[in-house]
């Protein structure tokens, strides 16, 4: 008799999750993506836009909520909203104090936005500047394709009383918002909250690999690295928030920190004393440094 044919080896479960454009479409669904590029590149398929139209997505929510931004982590019950490119409007900004008031991330794929807006700062001032605007140029020089770290230095860096402009573009809002979303047509997967077991991670180099999600230890540590990188660098980033934990937990002090950041971080120059509140904010989160 013949030997029984080998088992074939057990295919990893597909992963498909549903998506909508965050202005109001069909849901769409979609799959085999490992990366942040990649799955803007799915999505921009199944509706016929290209890839560059996405300015961020937000995980079950159609609002530009900063708090459900998609970062590295995908709940295997996320419910996807992509928002994509809305107008576009100039502002002209003078600096009367060396901070703008401006906290940017990016999205991964080529564009710097604001996450965040300081209370009574000059930005805050600015009424057509919002969360959720893409920066598009400062001065005419276009930013798209720098990383959300040099575009921080760049505002930074802009003089004093000196007029500057800057490009916004805004995500595209729905015509009819009261209309489209009254309270009972719910959109699905609204204000789902995932199970928090296993999370899809993402990763800027290397592929998405499926994980248990994390420990609240762990999400605690990344919240107080990620407010390190906004009060040093001006900048918020989940995922290089969580990366920046894992390099941490492995490391013995803060100099085998310093360097093993540059080993997987080389293009950030990250300050010492902010590598060495980083150690500190994960390996002691109960008292400051040593």
């Amino acid at each position: 008799a013949l030997p029984p044919a080998p088992r074939p080896p057990r295919a990893r479960p597909r992963l498909v999750f549903h998506t909508q454009l965050a202005h109001g479409s069909p849901t769409g669904r979609i799959e085999g993506f490992t990366n942040v590029k990649e799955l803007y590149a799915k999505i921009a398929e199944v509706f016929g836009i290209s890839p560059t139209e996405i300015l961020f997505c937000t995980l079950n929510t159609h609002k530009v909520d900063m708090q459900k931004l998609l970062g590295g982590q995908i709940g295997l019950e996320d419910f996807i909203f992509a928002h994509v490119r809305g107008e576009t409007k100039e502002v002209e900004v003078t600096k009367t104090e060396d901070a703008l008031g401006l906290t940017i991330t990016d999205n991964g794929a080529g564009y710097a936005f604001i996450k965040r807006i300081k209370e009574g700062s000059i930005i805050n001032r600015i009424q057509t500047v919002c969360v959720g605007d893409s920066i598009e140029a400062i001065n005419d020089h276009t930013i798209v394709g720098c990383r959300h770290y040099e575009v921080a230095r760049m505002l930074r860096e802009l003089p004093r009383a000196q007029p500057f402009t800057l490009r916004l573009v805004q995500p595209k809002k729905a015509f009819d918002m009261i209309g489209q979303r009254t309270r009972s047509s719910k959109s699905p997967g609204e204000g789902r909250v995932a199970s928090g077991k296993e999370t899809l991670r993402l990763r800027a180099q290397g592929p998405a690999t499926l994980e248990e999600g994390p420990t609240p230890f762990e999400e605690e540590a990344a919240r107080r690295v990620d407010d390190l990188l906004e009060s040093y660098m001006g900048i918020r980033d989940s995922e290089l928030a969580s990366t920046m934990v894992e390099a941490a937990k492995e490391s013995p002090g803060a100099a085998q920190l310093a360097r093993g950041l540059d080993s997987v971080l080389g293009e950030f120059a990250f300050p010492q004393e902010f590598v060495a509140e980083v150690w500190a904010a994960v390996c002691h989160p109960k008292g400051g440094q040593e």
